[in-house]
């Protein structure tokens, strides 16, 4: 299993991978967008052939600056717009390794605060991942958060300044 950053010549491998796990889907342009101006934030996983069985898409949260020239209410910040994994491919760690390399790269790259991701309440899985391996905590849970009308956990890891 070989963990690398994402390639715009990956887009539709992860856009396949997503399409082949997860009800909520993105177009191309969301893809692209994301790889152009976050260029060190999604990673990919691929097997032996070189085909992409995972992915992690994420991006920069930056706070609104107010208007009063006070401190942004919130730092600047990592989120995780979307993770997958082919299900032949889970439990083998292909996940949290996807976390991880984002993660470094949000706090060593652009000294993010925190990373932030939402996950639906019925994904005990997921749950599971982020946590009791990687140690986030919920921070609220968003009422009907999903087109299908499920609740989101708001969840958050704090990076070590």
């Amino acid at each position: 299993m070989n963990i690398r950053a994402a390639r715009v010549e990956d887009l539709a491998g992860m856009q396949a991978c997503n399409l082949h796990n997860l009800p909520e889907n993105y177009t191309m342009k969301y893809y692209l967008y994301h790889a152009m101006t976050w260029p060190s934030l999604s990673y990919v996983a691929e097997d032996h052939k070189g085909r992409i069985v995972g992915y992690i898409l994420a991006k920069m949260e930056e706070p609104e600056e107010p208007l009063d020239g006070s401190p942004p209410a919130e730092p600047l910040h990592g989120h995780v717009t979307s993770i997958s994994v082919l299900r032949s491919y889970r439990r083998l760690g292909v996940a949290k390794k996807l976390m991880v390399q984002s993660q470094e790269a949000m706090a060593n790259v652009y000294n993010a605060a925190f990373v932030s991701l939402h996950v639906r309440k019925s994904n005990r899985a997921a749950l599971s991942l982020y946590r009791d391996t990687l140690a986030f905590t919920v921070k609220s849970i968003e009422e009907k958060y999903y087109a299908d009308g499920e609740d989101a956990y708001a969840m958050q890891l704090s990076f070590k300044q």
